[in-house]
């Protein structure tokens, strides 16, 4: 009994350090640049902007569920771009942005 205990423990342990990787590693869009973002506003695009930590929960479930929005045909043509927390402050703070995990939309040059 307590062998399986320890097995199914261990499984689990095993799963969970597989999942955080798995998600560490996951980033919604591309990492933010002041010319891209230019460029995308110049020829009208819409922009999704995530400020995002990659060592917060909440950022790393958020990309998960802004990948898997941004498969559906709604969002074809929308570019996302992630602005790192920890090293493009000015960039945030630029779009008057406080906090990690914060998303904003961007369509015809203005937030939406």
């Amino acid at each position: 009994m307590i062998k399986n205990i320890l097995k199914f423990i261990a499984n689990c342990g095993l799963f969970a350090m597989l999942f955080t990787k798995l998600v560490v590693a996951f980033a919604a869009g591309q990492p933010y640049t002041q010319s891209q973002f230019d460029t995308l506003m110049k020829v009208d695009k819409s922009a999704i902007l995530h400020v995002h930590a990659p060592w917060c929960q909440t950022c790393k479930i958020e990309d998960l569920i802004i990948d898997a929005e941004m498969k559906s045909q709604a969002y074809k043509g929308v570019t996302i771009l992630e602005v790192d927390f920890d090293i493009q402050k000015d960039a945030f703070v630029s779009f008057n942005v406080s906090t990690k995990s914060t998303t904003i939309v961007f369509k015809q040059d203005k937030g939406v």
